[in-house]
């Protein structure tokens, strides 16, 4: 039996383009052919799921319920489920992860377990990680610097990140890079993931009509973006060989 793999991409801040991480993680496991589910907690009404909606299932992890939706099943679909946590509930939620007993279940080897923790440019952002290192034991942490909405980490000097980085044993940075403002509109006006986007692909995957020259922009930005998933070895962290279509490929029409 193919070991589950649980990855959670949140922020105990919002605006800091968590939902743009989870949708480059689904469209890198697609480009990867990596069956994978993903569940958004912006409940009733989800991001993730506007762009994903044929493997996305929205739901509230602070009812009991829908934490049995998520996790009683982990043996019984895809082999990756990533759960898109609403901004201001990292933390909460690896508190219940904790309680239902799944982070053990993690240490002792049963689940791989990663999580993606979106910072923002504040000082505040950086104690968020002393608030989660109590709960990264078995766990694969990344701290991603998102440039997606032009942010500018002007707070930090690099003795204080790495006194905050170094609180947590094996900690990796991710940096992702900003993508044109307009070529980033269009593909939340198309609610394409930006694989079809690059690939002038509808919802339905029915001939599009998108610029050329956003379409490019967006293509050269998630090539970059997936060489930072290939440079941690994500395709490893999930069972799965590596060697799918990259971005700048898949557009090529």
């Amino acid at each position: 039996m193919v070991k589950p793999v649980v990855i959670v991409v949140g922020a105990d801040k919002g605006g800091v383009g968590k939902t743009t991480i989870s949708r480059t993680l689904l469209d890198y496991f697609s480009a990867n052919n990596v069956p994978t589910r993903a569940f958004d907690t912006e409940s009733p009404r989800g991001t993730l799921r506007r762009f994903h909606p044929d493997i996305t299932e929205i739901v509230d992890m602070t009812t009991t319920s829908d934490q049995m939706k998520i996790f009683d099943t982990l043996s019984a679909g895809p082999s990756v489920t990533v759960i898109d946590v609403r901004a201001g509930l990292l933390s909460p939620a690896l508190a219940s992860l904790r309680d239902i007993g799944f982070l053990d279940a993690a240490k002792s080897g049963q689940i791989t377990f990663s999580v993606f923790h979106i910072l923002g440019p504040s000082i505040a952002s950086l104690d968020e990680i002393a608030e989660t290192a109590g709960f990264m034991g078995g766990a694969k942490y990344f701290l991603v610097k998102n440039f997606i909405n032009d942010t500018q980490f002007f707070q930090w000097d690099q003795a204080t990140y790495n006194s905050y980085f170094h609180r947590i044993k094996d900690a990796t940075d991710l940096t992702i890079p900003k993508l044109n403002e307009m070529a980033y509109e269009q593909v939340e006006v198309a609610s394409v993931p930006f694989l079809k986007f690059v690939a002038n692909k509808g919802p339905r995957d029915e001939a599009a009509n998108y610029s050329f020259v956003l379409r490019g922009y967006v293509r050269h930005w998630l090539a970059n973006v997936w060489s930072e998933f290939d440079r941690i070895k994500l395709t490893d962290l999930v069972g799965a060989p590596a060697g799918g279509k990259s971005a700048r490929s898949s557009g090529e029409k």
